[in-house]
């Protein structure tokens, strides 16, 4: 049979006709197709601003630098996370304190949260994991009170809506992800999106060197300043194009990712050895990154046998995250973190696999992954 594979990047002929357009233009940069992406994503998620960058990476670490953020600072974090979301913390000399994981979801536990503010702390940076929408009015909530910024990693969360409002949305920016495996690609890249228009201009010098005019901005050619210290955090148009025929995709996409994730539900509550991240909440609109399924018992020791034996039979899986970060050695030996830390998230690292529900699978897909992870199982009963 066919493998099934984790994540697939959903390409046609349209993305393909978007790029030799640019390619033929000659215009590769600071070109029209970045305001098209930007202009079409603001149109998507409701966001006031949109500013494309080379990642979501770079775009978190855009904001805490405008900010100001520096050594003696602290940002909260989750502790079940990708490690970028530390790492644009650490790159401003400022510490990532880590917050553990709750059970239902695999967010971030909001009662730690509030538990481990101090008086270095300036941020919080939720991650809205799988595309599970964490409470953020709550958050928002907790913040307001102590006068903290908000940063929202969104890298899971395209098409994820909190009461209808779009998750990034609820902070000072949220910063998203279109790595070839995401809801939409751009081959890399990300967006930064923001309701201050003054941040939003400024984002858009900083992500080039901090110029104060840009190519096609210039009266004569060749002549600029450059008004503060900025980096090459830039998309390409090419990058742009691809993401503005994605962009025309991504309902369909999301359909999809609901259905195969309904089905997979479905399928996997017949199955006693395994939990399933999962939470029907009123308001609440993930947007289906994958479907995480946690080991019970004897096997779940046994996760890493397992997912080799799915792979064996052709079903991609994966694991989100392969260690909580601040068990990850650069965080360890840093912070010195202990074995028992963070014990949620390293239970749902240890014990979980990660199964795909994207918009290249469908139903029947679901069905096979399912009397998959059966067989595999019932062997190591």
């Amino acid at each position: 049979m066919n493998a099934l594979p984790f994540g697939k990047p959903m390409l046609g002929e349209e993305e393909r006709r978007a790029v030799l357009e640019v390619l033929e233009s000659g215009v590769l940069a600071h070109g029209p197709k970045i305001r098209a992406f930007e202009q079409a994503f603001c149109a998507f998620t409701g966001a006031p601003h949109a500013v494309a960058v080379a990642s979501c990476t770079a775009g978190l670490h855009l904001y805490y630098f405008a900010a100001g953020l520096g050594p003696g600072d602290e940002v909260l974090v989750p502790a079940m996370t990708h490690t970028a979301t530390a790492h644009a913390v650490e790159l401003t000399g400022a510490r990532a304190v880590f917050v553990d994981a709750e059970p239902r979801t695999g967010n971030m536990d909001l009662d730690a949260l509030e538990a481990a503010i101090t008086p270095r702390t300036r941020a919080i940076s939720p991650m809205h994991y799988l595309g599970y929408p964490l409470d953020m009015e709550r958050v928002r909530r907790i913040a307001d009170a102590r006068s903290l910024m908000v940063v929202e990693d969104c890298a899971l969360a395209l098409g994820t809506r909190l009461h209808g409002t779009h998750a990034g949305l609820f902070g000072a920016v949220g910063c998203f992800s279109f790595y070839p495996v995401k809801h939409i690609t751009t081959a890399e890249g990300g967006m930064v999106i923001c309701r201050d228009e003054a941040l939003a201009r400024r984002f858009e010098r900083v992500r080039a060197f901090g110029m104060d005019k840009h190519v096609g901005e210039r009266t004569v050619p060749g002549l600029y300043d450059v008004q503060e210290l900025g980096f090459n955090y830039r998309m390409s148009d090419i990058e742009a194009a691809i993401g503005c025929e994605q962009l025309r995709k991504l309902p369909r996409f999301l359909e999809a990712r609901r259905a195969n994730h309904r089905v997979l539900l479905q399928e996997l509550k017949a199955i006693e050895e395994v939990a399933v991240l999962h939470e029907d909440r009123p308001g609440f609109e993930p947007s289906y990154y994958c479907l995480v399924a946690l080991l019970r018992g004897c096997l779940a020791a046994r996760r890493n046998d397992v997912l080799l034996a799915l792979k064996e039979l052709g079903i991609g899986t994966s694991v989100y995250y392969p260690h909580p970060v601040p068990k990850m050695s650069y965080y360890r030996q840093k912070y010195g973190t202990r074995d028992g830390d963070h014990p949620v998230a390293t239970r749902i690292a240890d014990t979980s696999l990660a199964l795909p529900v994207g918009p290249h699978l469908g139903p029947e897909d679901m069905r096979r992954i399912a009397a998959a992870i059966k067989e595999v199982l019932v062997k190591r009963r």
